[in-house]
């Protein structure tokens, strides 16, 4: 507004002093007049259009990679968003990684360079580059485990504090145990299959190594560092185990078809913390939805966005309600009964 204001203000101080000169040329003004208008018309736009651009909050959205689950989160994120606050007033730019966790540096450092109102950061690499990035601009994470872990916070209560905040993904890693004791009482071996890179996928593996132990399994971990790992290490896997339980890791999940080629045929099932991964590769899952997940996070985003909400203050919110479900095409293949109150997860 200042913009247009000074813009105006020139363009009658122009035609003030046309007018108070000698009319030498009177088409010669009238063109010089004419013009001024126009280009004072073309200026004035401008700067409406400057203004409206002014008004509207942007977002930048950090996604590790594409995968079904974080796709979701994603997509939940912007609706909700764009449905509190109109799609006219929010202007979201989603960036994805391609699942190279270094490439998350730059895409944050981009939008804290633009000046964004906000920051989703989606998968804890991404939160752990936007936290690096800025303390001032509200980040919000989500489809992340363990803030706890992943901002390496002592005896975190639930609040982060500062200029973060978001939602969990952490299905209860007790009754994930449980659901493969479920499936496969008879079983002696389970191989736990992660990335050590991530350190929620640690978290996880951990906690349900504790608790299938204490059900009497024999557990081992197969830790990949990288993508590259994932072939060789799911087949280490698979030859010294009855069951493989995978969590909700962005690495594996991306590569759910290397572990069912490995699997499915020398008929070692896996259990998986998400959905995706099940798809993928497994044969059940106690899930969450993502896209009710990010649907969360996208009105979190809009209470801070508009003043409702203070981020320092905001806890880390939870996913109310789990599904036990199971994929069918694989348990046809390996021949396993289901259990009662499973759902199929829904064909493509």
């Amino acid at each position: 507004m200042k913009k247009l204001v000074a813009m105006l203000m020139a363009a009658m101080l122009l035609l003030s002093l046309a007018a108070c000169g000698a009319p030498a040329d009177d088409d010669a003004a009238a063109d010089a007049a004419d013009d001024t208008a126009a280009d004072t018309a073309d200026d004035t736009a401008d700067a409406a259009d400057d203004a409206a651009a002014d008004d509207k909050f942007v977002v930048g959205v950090c996604q590790l990679m594409p995968h079904e689950a974080l796709d979701a989160a994603t997509q939940g994120f912007v609706d909700a968003l764009e449905e509190a606050l109109g799609k006219e007033n929010v202007d979201i730019r989603v960036e994805v990684a391609a699942g190279d966790t270094a490439t998350c540096a730059p895409i944050v450092n981009a939008f804290v360079a633009d000046g964004v109102d906000l920051i989703m950061a989606n998968a804890t690499p991404a939160l752990q580059a936007a936290a690096a990035a800025t303390s001032d601009i509200p980040i919000l994470g989500t489809s992340v485990t363990e803030y706890g872990v992943a901002l390496d916070i002592a005896d975190f209560n639930g609040t982060v504090g500062g200029n973060i905040s978001g939602t969990s993904d952490l299905a209860p890693l007790d009754q994930q145990a449980a659901m493969l004791n479920e499936w496969f009482p008879d079983a002696e071996t389970v191989g736990l299959l992660y990335c050590s890179a991530e350190a929620n996928s640690q978290y996880q593996v951990d906690t349900v190594q504790t608790e299938l132990e204490a059900l009497g399994y024999t557990c081992t971990q197969y830790p990949v560092a990288d993508s590259n790992e994932i072939q060789a290490v799911a087949q280490k896997a698979a030859d010294e185990s009855d069951v493989i339980y995978i969590p909700t890791d962005n690495t594996i999940a991306g590569a759910t078809g290397i572990v069912d080629a490995i699997c499915q045929p020398a008929g070692v099932p896996v259990i998986a913390g998400e959905e995706g991964i099940c798809k993928g590769c497994g044969v059940a899952t106690l899930t969450i939805s993502y896209y009710d997940l990010g649907v969360t996070t996208g009105g979190m985003a809009a209470a801070i966005l508009t003043g409702e909400a203070d981020i320092s203050a905001m806890e880390i919110a939870y996913a109310e309600n789990f599904t036990s479900k199971y994929n069918e095409a694989i348990c046809t293949a390996l021949e396993l009964p289901v259990p009662e109150g499973y759902e199929a997860i829904a064909a493509e």
